[in-house]
């Protein structure tokens, strides 16, 4: 039987990776972003269907999960950095905007979309979330929400379980060829960032989408209220 994946922000770097291969094993998939441009062109080129939705919006995400009957597998990929990043900091309402954008991005998305297709989950389906090594240390903002994320999911799980729905993060470490930095990294800060993994690599947007999928297959049905490191050892739990 085809299944039905749902991947938020699923135009570029992980969500895309992981968008294309869901395509490719068959799935019928669906990508959403905010360009309308790039979800278009993005859909066309992965086959997948796609759908202009801010996750952020109630309402568009509302009418995204009145266009799907069933979720076999929901993607929660849509993240980033805060907008506006380059705000004053120095007063109480740059604050307030980039925390408040952090946690729009990088958890209401999740949360927003979860809920909103909730009832269209089925007794095999899995939900994943993509985390950050950033929710570890050094993260700001951006790593607070989605430390977040994981304890939200770890709430999700158990809600969701019983009814047969795993619901897991994959907490990526640095990963190269996304716009995460928006092509601003420094390269001392890409050796430095590979000198902190076990392996000496970055970690590549293949790496997660392996990940992900390796979650929504049977092997993986008890595996469920989990964050998944991904990171070369960059960060290590025991």
């Amino acid at each position: 039987m085809t299944r039905t994946v749902l991947v938020t922000g699923g135009t570029s770097g992980i969500g895309r990776a992981i968008a294309q291969r869901f395509a490719a094993d068959q799935a019928e998939v669906f990508i959403t972003g905010r360009n309308p441009n790039t979800v278009e062109q993005t859909a066309k080129e992965i086959k997948a269907h796609g759908v202009v939705c801010d996750a952020t919006s109630t309402e568009q995400v509302g009418a995204l999960a009145a266009r799907l009957d069933a979720v076999d597998v929901l993607v929660n990929a849509a993240g980033g950095l805060p907008e506006p990043a380059s705000g004053d900091l120095s007063t109480l309402e740059g604050q307030l905007a980039q925390w408040q954008s952090s946690l729009a991005q990088n958890l209401l998305t999740a949360v927003l979309t979860t809920v909103a297709v909730q009832d269209k989950l089925t007794s095999s389906s899995c939900v994943i979330s993509i985390g950050s090594i950033g929710a570890e240390r050094r993260g700001g903002s951006y790593g607070a929400a989605k430390a977040a994320l994981a304890a939200w999911n770890a709430s999700l799980s158990a809600e969701l379980a019983p009814k047969g729905v795993t619901c897991n993060v994959i907490s990526a470490g640095f990963v190269a060829d996304t716009n995460f930095f928006g092509g601003q990294l420094p390269e001392e800060r890409h050796r430095a960032l590979v000198e902190e993994t076990h392996n000496k690599r970055p970690g590549a947007v293949d790496d997660i989408a392996r990940t992900a999928c390796f979650l929504a297959s049977p092997g993986a049905r008890h595996i469920t209220g989990q964050t998944i490191h991904v990171n070369g050892g960059a960060f290590t739990t025991r």
